[in-house]
Protein backbone atom coordinates (compact mmCIF):
# COMPACT_ATOMS: atom_id res chain seq x y z
CA UNK A 1 0.00 0.00 0.00
CA UNK A 2 1.60 3.40 -0.62
CA UNK A 3 0.59 5.24 2.00
CA UNK A 4 2.40 2.65 4.71
CA UNK A 5 5.24 2.39 2.15
CA UNK A 6 5.71 6.59 1.92
CA UNK A 7 5.44 6.34 5.93
CA UNK A 8 7.39 3.99 6.50
CA UNK A 9 10.13 5.69 4.74
CA UNK A 10 9.77 9.05 6.29
CA UNK A 11 9.26 7.78 9.57
CA UNK A 12 13.28 6.78 9.45
CA UNK A 13 14.46 10.50 8.33
CA UNK A 14 14.90 13.38 10.83
CA UNK A 15 12.15 15.18 12.87
CA UNK A 16 9.60 13.30 10.63
CA UNK A 17 6.13 14.88 10.71
CA UNK A 18 2.50 13.89 10.31
CA UNK A 19 2.03 17.47 7.99
CA UNK A 20 4.68 15.24 5.62
CA UNK A 21 2.53 11.98 5.13
CA UNK A 22 0.54 10.32 2.28
CA UNK A 23 -3.09 10.71 4.40
CA UNK A 24 -2.30 15.01 4.68
CA UNK A 25 -1.39 14.82 0.97
CA UNK A 26 -4.34 13.24 0.22
CA UNK A 27 -6.27 15.01 2.38
CA UNK A 28 -5.12 18.38 0.55
CA UNK A 29 -5.70 16.67 -2.79
CA UNK A 30 -9.35 16.99 -1.87
CA UNK A 31 -9.04 20.72 -1.99
CA UNK A 32 -7.39 21.38 -5.11
CA UNK A 33 -3.61 20.66 -3.99
CA UNK A 34 -1.59 17.82 -6.28
CA UNK A 35 0.56 16.04 -3.76
CA UNK A 36 4.14 15.12 -5.43
CA UNK A 37 6.88 12.88 -3.04
CA UNK A 38 10.02 13.51 -3.48
CA UNK A 39 13.44 11.48 -2.47
CA UNK A 40 17.19 11.86 -2.35
CA UNK A 41 19.09 8.38 -2.20
CA UNK A 42 22.68 8.08 -0.57
CA UNK A 43 24.37 9.08 -4.38
CA UNK A 44 21.93 12.72 -3.83
CA UNK A 45 20.14 11.38 -6.76
CA UNK A 46 16.25 12.75 -6.63
CA UNK A 47 13.32 11.12 -7.91
CA UNK A 48 9.67 12.51 -8.14
CA UNK A 49 6.86 10.78 -7.92
CA UNK A 50 3.26 11.35 -7.96
CA UNK A 51 1.89 8.44 -5.14
CA UNK A 52 1.33 6.08 -7.09
CA UNK A 53 4.36 4.33 -7.35
CA UNK A 54 6.03 4.94 -4.28
CA UNK A 55 7.52 1.46 -3.89
CA UNK A 56 10.10 2.37 -7.24
CA UNK A 57 11.57 5.03 -4.98
CA UNK A 58 15.79 3.76 -4.63
CA UNK A 59 17.18 3.05 -1.21
CA UNK A 60 18.49 4.34 1.44
CA UNK A 61 16.44 7.21 1.11
CA UNK A 62 18.25 9.98 2.70
CA UNK A 63 15.83 12.66 2.33
CA UNK A 64 12.17 12.95 1.47
CA UNK A 65 9.43 15.77 0.91
CA UNK A 66 5.75 15.51 0.09
CA UNK A 67 5.03 18.96 -2.05
CA UNK A 68 1.57 20.28 -2.44
CA UNK A 69 1.17 21.92 -5.70
CA UNK A 70 -1.59 24.23 -6.66
CA UNK A 71 -2.52 25.68 -10.16
CA UNK A 72 -3.12 29.62 -10.05
CA UNK A 73 -4.87 30.05 -12.73
CA UNK A 74 -5.96 27.51 -15.49
CA UNK A 75 -6.39 29.77 -18.76
CA UNK A 76 -4.18 32.11 -20.80
CA UNK A 77 -0.30 32.94 -20.44
CA UNK A 78 -0.35 32.25 -16.78
CA UNK A 79 -1.93 28.86 -17.06
CA UNK A 80 1.44 26.99 -16.08
CA UNK A 81 1.81 29.12 -12.96
CA UNK A 82 1.28 27.43 -9.54
CA UNK A 83 3.06 27.48 -6.01
CA UNK A 84 4.08 25.07 -4.20
CA UNK A 85 4.20 24.42 -0.16
CA UNK A 86 6.58 21.51 1.38
CA UNK A 87 4.90 21.08 5.25
CA UNK A 88 7.36 20.97 7.88
CA UNK A 89 9.92 19.26 5.07
CA UNK A 90 11.89 19.06 3.58
CA UNK A 91 13.42 16.16 6.24
CA UNK A 92 16.92 15.20 6.05
CA UNK A 93 20.02 15.80 8.48
CA UNK A 94 20.36 19.56 8.34
CA UNK A 95 23.63 19.40 9.63
CA UNK A 96 25.02 17.56 6.49
CA UNK A 97 26.03 20.01 4.01
CA UNK A 98 26.66 18.67 1.10
CA UNK A 99 23.08 16.88 1.61
CA UNK A 100 21.37 20.05 2.24
CA UNK A 101 22.86 21.94 -0.58
CA UNK A 102 21.86 18.99 -3.19
CA UNK A 103 18.27 19.02 -2.02
CA UNK A 104 18.16 22.70 -2.15
CA UNK A 105 19.38 22.61 -5.23
CA UNK A 106 17.46 20.39 -6.94
CA UNK A 107 13.74 21.64 -4.82
CA UNK A 108 15.18 25.31 -6.71
CA UNK A 109 15.28 23.52 -9.98
CA UNK A 110 12.05 21.59 -9.31
CA UNK A 111 10.12 25.10 -8.65
CA UNK A 112 11.34 26.53 -11.94
CA UNK A 113 10.50 23.55 -14.08
CA UNK A 114 7.00 23.78 -12.20
CA UNK A 115 6.47 26.87 -13.20
CA UNK A 116 6.17 27.91 -9.41
CA UNK A 117 5.38 31.54 -8.79
CA UNK A 118 7.24 30.59 -5.30
CA UNK A 119 7.99 27.64 -3.20
CA UNK A 120 7.63 27.44 0.11
CA UNK A 121 9.22 25.62 2.81
CA UNK A 122 9.08 25.26 7.00
CA UNK A 123 11.20 22.67 7.52
CA UNK A 124 11.75 21.53 12.14
CA UNK A 125 15.10 22.98 12.22
CA UNK A 126 14.96 24.48 15.43
CA UNK A 127 16.97 27.80 16.34
CA UNK A 128 16.90 27.64 20.00
CA UNK A 129 15.37 26.66 22.68
CA UNK A 130 13.61 28.47 25.90
CA UNK A 131 11.91 31.90 25.69
CA UNK A 132 14.23 34.23 24.05
CA UNK A 133 16.33 36.13 26.94
CA UNK A 134 14.91 33.70 29.76
CA UNK A 135 17.24 31.70 31.85
CA UNK A 136 16.61 28.83 30.00
CA UNK A 137 17.21 30.10 26.72
CA UNK A 138 19.54 28.28 24.48
CA UNK A 139 20.73 29.11 20.57
CA UNK A 140 21.32 26.24 18.56
CA UNK A 141 24.31 27.23 15.83
CA UNK A 142 22.95 24.39 13.17
CA UNK A 143 19.62 26.21 12.88
CA UNK A 144 21.60 29.30 12.42
CA UNK A 145 23.53 28.42 9.73
CA UNK A 146 20.71 27.21 8.03
CA UNK A 147 18.97 30.10 8.26
CA UNK A 148 22.43 31.88 6.77
CA UNK A 149 22.53 29.51 4.19
CA UNK A 150 19.13 30.04 2.71
CA UNK A 151 19.36 33.85 3.00
CA UNK A 152 22.90 33.40 1.11
CA UNK A 153 20.59 31.67 -1.52
CA UNK A 154 17.55 34.49 -2.05
CA UNK A 155 15.36 32.37 -0.12
CA UNK A 156 12.99 35.20 1.28
CA UNK A 157 11.41 34.42 5.31
CA UNK A 158 8.10 34.93 4.18
CA UNK A 159 4.90 37.10 5.15
CA UNK A 160 2.77 34.06 5.51
CA UNK A 161 3.66 32.04 8.11
CA UNK A 162 1.36 29.01 7.19
CA UNK A 163 2.34 26.67 10.65
CA UNK A 164 3.13 28.25 14.06
CA UNK A 165 7.05 28.92 14.40
CA UNK A 166 7.20 28.76 17.84
CA UNK A 167 5.58 25.56 19.74
CA UNK A 168 6.01 23.87 23.30
CA UNK A 169 6.91 20.31 23.49
CA UNK A 170 6.24 18.26 26.59
CA UNK A 171 8.85 15.29 27.44
CA UNK A 172 6.27 11.97 27.57
CA UNK A 173 8.80 9.33 27.42
CA UNK A 174 8.88 9.45 31.03
CA UNK A 175 6.92 8.04 33.56
CA UNK A 176 3.62 10.39 34.47
CA UNK A 177 5.25 10.56 38.27
CA UNK A 178 7.75 12.35 36.12
CA UNK A 179 5.45 14.20 33.73
CA UNK A 180 3.30 15.65 36.61
CA UNK A 181 6.14 16.57 38.72
CA UNK A 182 7.28 19.04 35.91
CA UNK A 183 4.26 20.66 35.88
CA UNK A 184 4.11 24.02 37.47
CA UNK A 185 2.15 23.75 41.15
CA UNK A 186 -1.09 25.22 39.71
CA UNK A 187 -1.76 23.31 36.84
CA UNK A 188 -0.90 20.22 38.96
CA UNK A 189 -3.66 21.14 41.21
CA UNK A 190 -6.05 22.15 38.51
CA UNK A 191 -5.71 18.68 37.09
CA UNK A 192 -6.48 16.85 40.44
CA UNK A 193 -9.51 19.53 41.03
CA UNK A 194 -11.29 18.66 37.41
CA UNK A 195 -10.68 14.79 38.52
CA UNK A 196 -12.29 15.19 42.24
CA UNK A 197 -15.04 18.04 40.85
CA UNK A 198 -16.06 14.62 38.39
CA UNK A 199 -14.93 15.69 35.66
CA UNK A 200 -14.41 12.49 33.36
CA UNK A 201 -12.26 12.06 29.79
CA UNK A 202 -13.15 9.25 27.39
CA UNK A 203 -11.88 8.35 23.97
CA UNK A 204 -14.59 9.86 21.39
CA UNK A 205 -15.36 8.49 17.49
CA UNK A 206 -17.02 9.29 14.23
CA UNK A 207 -20.69 9.40 15.80
CA UNK A 208 -18.93 12.76 18.16
CA UNK A 209 -17.65 14.39 15.10
CA UNK A 210 -20.81 16.96 14.71
CA UNK A 211 -21.00 17.46 17.65
CA UNK A 212 -17.42 18.12 17.80
CA UNK A 213 -17.93 20.82 14.93
CA UNK A 214 -20.76 22.54 16.97
CA UNK A 215 -17.43 22.90 19.77
CA UNK A 216 -15.49 24.05 17.33
CA UNK A 217 -17.91 26.80 15.88
CA UNK A 218 -18.59 28.00 19.42
CA UNK A 219 -15.10 28.14 20.43
CA UNK A 220 -13.77 30.26 17.49
CA UNK A 221 -16.81 32.47 17.61
CA UNK A 222 -15.92 33.05 21.52
CA UNK A 223 -12.17 33.33 20.42
CA UNK A 224 -12.08 35.22 17.39
CA UNK A 225 -10.57 32.62 15.14
CA UNK A 226 -11.60 31.32 11.79
CA UNK A 227 -12.47 27.84 11.18
CA UNK A 228 -13.15 26.05 8.06
CA UNK A 229 -16.71 24.01 6.88
CA UNK A 230 -17.18 21.03 9.03
CA UNK A 231 -16.84 18.73 5.29
CA UNK A 232 -13.13 19.97 5.71
CA UNK A 233 -12.68 18.54 8.85
CA UNK A 234 -14.54 15.25 8.79
CA UNK A 235 -12.26 14.30 5.87
CA UNK A 236 -9.49 15.52 7.97
CA UNK A 237 -10.77 13.12 10.78
CA UNK A 238 -11.82 10.22 8.77
CA UNK A 239 -8.42 10.04 6.66
CA UNK A 240 -5.73 9.77 9.74
CA UNK A 241 -8.81 7.69 12.22
CA UNK A 242 -9.10 5.05 9.35
CA UNK A 243 -5.78 4.14 9.91
CA UNK A 244 -6.18 3.76 13.57
CA UNK A 245 -9.14 1.48 12.85
CA UNK A 246 -6.94 -0.55 11.19
CA UNK A 247 -4.36 -1.04 14.15
CA UNK A 248 -6.73 -0.97 16.38
CA UNK A 249 -6.47 -4.61 17.48
CA UNK A 250 -3.02 -4.60 17.41
CA UNK A 251 -2.94 -1.86 19.53
CA UNK A 252 -4.96 -3.97 22.08
CA UNK A 253 -2.69 -6.89 21.91
CA UNK A 254 0.21 -4.66 23.09
CA UNK A 255 -2.39 -3.11 26.11
CA UNK A 256 -2.69 0.05 24.48
CA UNK A 257 1.12 0.65 24.66
CA UNK A 258 3.40 0.60 22.07
CA UNK A 259 7.07 1.23 21.50
CA UNK A 260 9.00 2.31 19.23
CA UNK A 261 7.93 4.39 16.44
CA UNK A 262 4.25 5.01 14.66
CA UNK A 263 5.18 4.32 10.79
CA UNK A 264 1.55 5.11 10.26
CA UNK A 265 -0.35 7.98 11.51
CA UNK A 266 -3.29 7.69 13.59
CA UNK A 267 -5.83 10.45 15.33
CA UNK A 268 -8.83 10.21 18.17
CA UNK A 269 -10.32 13.06 19.72
CA UNK A 270 -10.45 13.01 23.52
CA UNK A 271 -13.92 14.51 25.24
CA UNK A 272 -14.07 15.76 28.65
CA UNK A 273 -17.63 15.56 30.38
CA UNK A 274 -19.41 16.77 33.44
CA UNK A 275 -22.12 14.12 34.23
CA UNK A 276 -22.44 12.81 30.69
CA UNK A 277 -22.53 16.40 29.05
CA UNK A 278 -19.87 17.44 26.51
CA UNK A 279 -17.76 20.65 27.42
CA UNK A 280 -14.24 20.04 26.07
CA UNK A 281 -12.15 18.47 23.89
CA UNK A 282 -9.25 17.66 22.04
CA UNK A 283 -8.31 16.40 18.83
CA UNK A 284 -5.04 14.50 18.86
CA UNK A 285 -2.29 13.20 15.93
CA UNK A 286 0.37 10.65 16.52
CA UNK A 287 3.34 9.48 14.29
CA UNK A 288 7.02 8.63 14.58
CA UNK A 289 7.06 8.91 18.19
CA UNK A 290 5.44 12.48 18.29
CA UNK A 291 1.88 13.28 18.91
CA UNK A 292 0.45 16.63 18.47
CA UNK A 293 -2.56 18.97 19.56
CA UNK A 294 -4.36 20.04 16.75
CA UNK A 295 -7.57 21.11 17.43
CA UNK A 296 -9.05 22.57 20.79
CA UNK A 297 -12.55 22.89 21.18
CA UNK A 298 -14.62 24.00 24.49
CA UNK A 299 -18.20 25.33 25.58
CA UNK A 300 -18.52 27.79 28.61
CA UNK A 301 -20.93 25.61 30.71
CA UNK A 302 -18.58 24.09 33.53
CA UNK A 303 -15.30 25.86 32.87
CA UNK A 304 -15.09 26.56 36.88
CA UNK A 305 -14.27 22.74 37.07
CA UNK A 306 -11.10 22.78 35.06
CA UNK A 307 -11.81 20.19 32.46
CA UNK A 308 -9.20 21.72 30.06
CA UNK A 309 -6.65 20.69 32.61
CA UNK A 310 -7.74 17.50 33.17
CA UNK A 311 -8.13 16.85 29.16
CA UNK A 312 -4.61 17.74 28.67
CA UNK A 313 -3.28 15.65 31.06
CA UNK A 314 -5.29 12.62 29.57
CA UNK A 315 -3.55 13.80 26.33
CA UNK A 316 -0.68 13.37 27.73
CA UNK A 317 -1.12 10.04 28.76
CA UNK A 318 -2.73 9.36 24.91
CA UNK A 319 0.12 10.40 24.11
CA UNK A 320 2.25 8.21 25.74
CA UNK A 321 0.18 5.30 25.40
CA UNK A 322 0.99 5.47 21.74
CA UNK A 323 4.51 4.98 22.02
CA UNK A 324 5.15 8.75 21.58
CA UNK A 325 8.45 10.83 23.61
CA UNK A 326 7.31 13.83 22.43
CA UNK A 327 4.14 15.66 22.41
CA UNK A 328 3.39 18.67 20.48
CA UNK A 329 1.25 21.17 22.27
CA UNK A 330 1.24 23.15 18.59
CA UNK A 331 2.20 26.90 18.76
CA UNK A 332 3.77 29.59 21.04
CA UNK A 333 4.00 33.18 20.79
CA UNK A 334 6.06 34.60 17.72
CA UNK A 335 6.95 37.59 20.22
CA UNK A 336 6.95 36.27 23.82
CA UNK A 337 5.06 39.54 25.29
CA UNK A 338 1.71 39.86 27.74
CA UNK A 339 0.69 41.88 24.59
CA UNK A 340 0.75 38.89 22.55
CA UNK A 341 -2.71 37.31 21.66
CA UNK A 342 -1.65 34.12 22.19
CA UNK A 343 0.12 34.76 25.60
CA UNK A 344 -3.13 33.51 28.16
CA UNK A 345 -2.84 30.26 25.56
CA UNK A 346 0.79 29.83 25.77
CA UNK A 347 1.10 30.32 29.78
CA UNK A 348 -1.40 27.53 29.94
CA UNK A 349 0.84 25.53 28.14
CA UNK A 350 3.82 26.43 30.07
CA UNK A 351 1.40 25.62 32.89
CA UNK A 352 2.18 21.46 31.97
CA UNK A 353 5.96 21.39 32.01
CA UNK A 354 7.08 21.73 28.33
CA UNK A 355 9.60 23.84 26.70
CA UNK A 356 9.79 26.34 24.16
CA UNK A 357 10.84 25.52 20.96
CA UNK A 358 12.07 27.66 18.45
CA UNK A 359 12.09 26.84 14.77
CA UNK A 360 13.39 28.53 11.51
CA UNK A 361 9.95 29.21 10.30
CA UNK A 362 8.65 29.57 6.73
CA UNK A 363 10.92 30.30 3.59
CA UNK A 364 10.06 31.00 0.13
CA UNK A 365 12.13 30.36 -2.98
CA UNK A 366 11.38 32.94 -5.68
CA UNK A 367 11.71 31.77 -9.41
CA UNK A 368 9.70 35.15 -10.73
CA UNK A 369 10.04 38.27 -8.55
CA UNK A 370 7.12 40.02 -10.75
CA UNK A 371 4.58 37.53 -10.06
CA UNK A 372 5.77 36.99 -6.53
CA UNK A 373 5.01 40.58 -5.48
CA UNK A 374 1.91 40.75 -7.85
CA UNK A 375 0.12 37.38 -5.86
CA UNK A 376 1.68 38.56 -2.05
CA UNK A 377 0.01 41.84 -2.67
CA UNK A 378 -3.21 40.60 -3.79
CA UNK A 379 -3.36 37.49 -1.99
CA UNK A 380 -3.99 38.91 1.34
CA UNK A 381 -6.92 41.20 0.28
CA UNK A 382 -8.41 37.88 -1.00
CA UNK A 383 -7.68 36.19 2.17
CA UNK A 384 -9.62 39.15 3.97
CA UNK A 385 -12.50 38.83 1.92
CA UNK A 386 -12.32 34.60 2.40
CA UNK A 387 -11.96 35.13 6.15
CA UNK A 388 -14.92 37.53 6.37
CA UNK A 389 -17.11 35.07 4.26
CA UNK A 390 -16.18 32.67 7.55
CA UNK A 391 -16.69 34.25 10.00
CA UNK A 392 -20.25 34.58 8.50
CA UNK A 393 -20.93 31.04 7.27
CA UNK A 394 -19.46 29.83 11.24
CA UNK A 395 -22.21 32.46 12.80
CA UNK A 396 -24.77 31.36 10.71
CA UNK A 397 -23.90 27.70 11.26
CA UNK A 398 -24.21 28.33 15.47
CA UNK A 399 -27.24 30.57 14.74
CA UNK A 400 -28.71 27.35 13.02
CA UNK A 401 -27.64 25.25 15.62
CA UNK A 402 -28.10 26.87 19.01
Amino acid sequence: MESSFWNEVISKLPNPHFLQTWEWGQVKAKYGWEPIYLTWDDQGKMKEESGKNLSSFIFPVKAAALVLKKSVVSRGLAARLCILYCPKGPLLEWEDVPLRERVLDDLQRFARRQGAIFLKLDPDVVLGRGVPGGDADITEPGGEAVRSGLSSRGWRYSDEQIQFKNTVMLDVGTSEDDMLARMKQKTRYNVRLAAKKGVTVRVGNEGDWPMLYRMYVETSLRDGFVIRDEEYYRTVWKMFSSVLVDRFFELEEQGNRRTGKQENPIAEPLIAEVDGEPVAAVFLFAFAGRAYYVYGMSREAHRELMPNYLLQWEAMRWARAHGCSQYDLWGAPDVFDERDGMWGVFRFKEGLGGQVVRTLGAWDFVPNALWYRLYTQVMPKVLDVMRSFGRRATRKVNEGRG
